[in-house]
């Protein structure tokens, strides 16, 4: 069915603006994330007696490279994304064993994002520097809205399409 394909399209084009946005954002807004990097990486938020703090990274030089890490990871799953969609449109009345080959980008682009919303933010940022102990930067919440969105059309868009009638 061409609707179902048109919805993937759509999906996708939507989490590639999102990335981008998301991406832009934290460039021209810098200062903004940076301070969330900044208090994840340092600690100095979690709990005062917590023996996890030995694991602190102290040093600005690192907090900058890991947000730079971060965006350049957000700008990458953005333009996957994009690509993903425009080869996509491109391939929309194709048959199904092309349709089903041109989503190669689109599943790089959500992969790439599940991996920085969930591996960075909640493996890394959440367990290891232990951000769930901060009450002001704990960001677990959206990351983990955003990894179940990347993965839930990770799923849809991995659905096998059939030939047009």
């Amino acid at each position: 069915m061409i609707v179902i394909r048109l919805a993937k399209i759509a999906v996708i084009a939507a989490l590639a603006a999102f990335a981008l946005i998301v991406a832009y954002d934290n460039v021209f807004d810098y200062n903004s994330n940076y301070q969330f990097v900044r208090h994840v990486l340092s600690m100095d938020t979690i709990f005062p007696d917590s023996v996890l703090r030995s694991r602190a990274i102290d040093n600005e030089t690192m907090w900058r490279a890991a947000y730079a890490l971060i965006i350049a990871t957000e700008a990458s799953t953005g333009l996957l994304l994009a690509l993903g969609a425009v080869i996509l449109l491109g391939r929309l009345r194709a048959t199904a064993k092309i349709f089903n080959h041109a989503k190669l980008w689109a599943v790089a682009g959500l992969t790439l994002g599940f991996c920085l919303w969930f591996f960075g933010f909640i493996v890394i940022g959440g367990e290891y520097f232990a951000m769930w102990q901060s009450k002001l930067w704990n960001g677990q919440d959206g990351a983990f809205r955003i990894a179940g969105t990347m993965l839930a059309a990770l799923v849809f868009i991995s659905l096998p399409d059939g030939e047009l009638a």
